[in-house]
């Protein structure tokens, strides 16, 4: 005779599968909606990313170990600022180098070709001029936003015009400033071979935001998101030198 503990036990592994039978199958659609859902959001707790998916966190689990264990994604500590609470720290997932190659394309390949004939033929001029003009969009579309929005805080202006050229920025709270964090690089293969492509951007970022910001990480060497310091001196220098001028 069964028991009341063998009962219950009974009770809750019916359930169990029963939510399984109605979960979307493990299979590579649902994994494929799962990466993008890290792509465009950045590193995400698999709470998070079954309350955007519409599952179960058990199902998403199964998808987040299915990618784990083929090298698409790994995981790390979610980092917290302030006090954290008890109990162990949640996990963020993030996509690896391979989980990311699905994205590129062979338009990569051509363009590496291109830039290395460019570079033996013009010198390294010609190659800081591409790099350049690779940022004038991010540019012009940050001037732009903050001509229809000056009081915004040009921090977030700036991830807002980075999200627009593809890069799928969010603007986090950091010690001592925030950081500008781009979840995805359109360029990061390409990056790979010229960093000046990052160098220029850095720059760019330090010349919209009248402030001396950091690159702490980038796609392009191997890290999960391109992240970039800004001190917390930012506000006020934009209040001393106002509005960017439309060029």
């Amino acid at each position: 005779m069964k028991n009341s503990s063998d009962t219950s036990r009974g009770h809750g592994e019916g359930r169990a599968a029963a939510e399984a039978r109605f979960e979307e199958p493990a299979d590579g659609t649902t994994r494929d909606r799962v990466m993008s859902s890290i792509l465009h959001h950045g590193p995400s707790t698999a709470a998070q990313l079954a309350d955007r998916l519409g599952l179960t966190p058990a199902a998403v689990r199964r998808h987040l170990s299915a990618l784990g264990e083929s090298g698409q994604i790994a995981s790390r500590e979610q980092r917290v600022f302030g006090s954290r609470g008890r109990g162990r720290p949640s996990r963020v997932f993030f996509l690896t180098d391979s989980g990311r190659a699905d994205y590129y394309t062979a338009y990569d390949e051509l363009a590496i070709a291109a830039l290395k004939q460019l570079a033996a033929a013009a010198g390294p001029d010609a190659l800081a001029a591409v790099a350049q003009a690779r940022v004038d969009d991010i540019e012009a579309k940050y001037r732009e936003l903050r001509a229809a929005r000056p009081d915004q805080d040009p921090a977030q202006t700036l991830a807002e015009s980075l999200s627009a050229d593809g890069y799928v920025a969010s603007l986090e709270p950091a010690v001592a400033g925030r950081q500008i964090c781009q979840h995805n690089c359109p360029v990061a293969e390409v990056a790979k071979v010229f960093p000046e492509l990052c160098e220029v951007e850095t720059r760019l970022f330090s010349e919209l935001l009248g402030s001396n910001v950091q690159r702490l990480a980038t796609i392009a060497h191997g890290d999960g998101v391109c992240t970039t310091h800004v001190p917390v001196d930012v506000e006020i220098t934009r209040k001393r030198i106002g509005p960017p001028v439309s060029g």
